[in-house]
């Protein structure tokens, strides 16, 4: 052990002596190189692996030039390998990718998991919509990436590739999209259990409270006796449903409404509908699946809506303060968006409005809707303890998106396209 420690040590200082500013001039291809051979190194040492990282390259990961909006790209790319997550200069987060690494981590500390699924991957620019926001208005924050980085493990997992969508105009310019697909944070104990989970995008604000009041039922539920644990578990998420319908109560009650608004009947997954379920996501894939979609499937707009669009408008005003973003993260939006700075600080604060007052419904609907089915589950203890047979059951009932099919709702058996074979290809 102790021999792999200094052999890992010392070809971790060969590296960062030939990558050293006062070693001779190297190409682009050798600094690459240099590059991935210090990743490779500093990923087997875990989260202490990226903080030698970032202590060493602390000046490259600054922008270059006062009108540049981000780090050298070299260091980026080779950052988000280390992380195992696109655009870690934001947020400095480490991810597992192996559940059972992740677990054995968590014994040693003590901490719970905190244990991502998404279509696509995390350390990729197209993943599914709900994590890149994740990747924008969550980790970077700052309060929550200090909760993330000091008390929790952090695990990613894909549950299968994020549909893309390619349209090409004719002249040379081609538009890249993904489309359909939903995110979920699962709070586990070191064993894997599932505690608690997060569906779908929540405000920032939000999202810290449910990670912290998450951490501490898995802290209570891991010292308990075995026999008292489902009990618990039981009465923490009956704790849970039991404030979220208060809450509802009460935000109906401020907004003047007397009942609920209407919800439609269970209906057979279209990737339309399961779109309809992250309004945030939505904002960004509507104009495409409007042009995709053919006459016949235009006709399901009214079974679409999963309940009074207005009401929830209202209600999403309520938790406007909770998708507030913080300035890493509008920072990080002005970079991604714009090429230079000067043009950041003119465009940007409109598109963070928009932004934060979709989060904001995003935040009450799938509290509402999303999350007082899951604490249902786990109070009648339907499929929870077991992570792949929960999140079989979150794809195929709450995102719409069973892995029984195998387009996600986007080929329709009755509707005609007049294309050969469906355009299957």
């Amino acid at each position: 052990m102790k021999l792999n420690h200094f052999t890992n040590t010392f070809v971790l200082m060969l590296v960062i002596l030939n990558f050293s500013p006062t070693a001779k001039a190297q190409t682009p291809e050798s600094k690459t190189s240099a590059l991935s051979q210090e990743v490779a190194v500093l990923r087997k040492q875990g989260i202490q692996g990226l903080q030698k990282f970032l202590d060493y390259h602390r000046n490259e990961l600054n922008p270059r030039a006062s009108d540049a909006v981000l780090p050298n790209p070299q260091i980026r790319v080779a950052l988000d390998e280390l992380c195992q997550q696109r655009d870690c200069y934001a947020s400095r987060l480490y991810w597992y990718t192996d559940l059972e690494a992740a677990k054995a981590a968590a014994k040693a500390s003590g901490k719970p998991i905190l244990s991502l699924r998404l279509l696509g991957r995390l350390d990729q620019d197209l993943s599914c919509a709900n994590s890149r926001f994740f990747r924008v208005a969550l980790y970077p924050n700052a309060a929550i990436a200090q909760v993330l980085q000091n008390r929790f493990i952090l695990h990613w997992q894909s549950v299968r590739p994020v549909p893309k969508v390619t349209i090409d105009f004719g002249d040379g310019r081609k538009l890249e999209r993904t489309i359909t697909g939903n995110s979920i944070h699962y709070i586990l104990d070191a064993s894997g259990r599932p505690i608690d989970a997060i569906p779908g995008l929540y405000g920032p604000k939000a999202f810290l409270r449910q990670l912290q009041q998450a951490e501490v039922a898995a802290k209570e539920y891991s010292k308990l006796p075995i026999t008292q644990r489902q009990a618990f578990l039981q009465k923490y998420h009956s704790d849970r449903l039991n404030a979220i319908q208060t809450r509802w109560t009460a935000d109906l009650s401020r907004l003047g409404i007397q009942s609920p608004p209407r919800l439609v009947e269970k209906q057979s997954p279209t990737a339309e509908i399961a779109g309809s379920l992250a309004v945030t996501k939505m904002a960004v894939e509507n104009p495409m699946l409007s042009a995709l979609r053919s006459g016949a499937e235009a006709n399901r707009n009214t079974l679409a809506e999963i309940t009074d669009q207005a009401a929830w408008n209202k209600i999403a005003q309520l938790y406007a303060t909770d998708a507030k973003l913080d300035q890493n993260s509008i920072s990080l939006i002005g970079a991604k968006k714009f090429a230079s700075a000067k043009t950041t600080a003119e465009s940007l604060p409109k598109i963070v409005n928009k932004f934060e007052t979709l989060m904001a419904l995003d935040t009450a609907r799938n509290e509402y809707m999303l999350h007082s089915q899951i604490h249902q589950w786990f109070m009648q203890d339907a499929q929870t303890s077991n992570l792949d047979q929960l999140n079989d059951k979150v794809y195929a009932q709450l995102f719409l998106t069973p892995s029984s099919d195998p387009w996600l709702g986007l080929l329709s058996n009755d509707s005609y396209s007049a294309i050969d074979n469906d355009g299957l290809r």
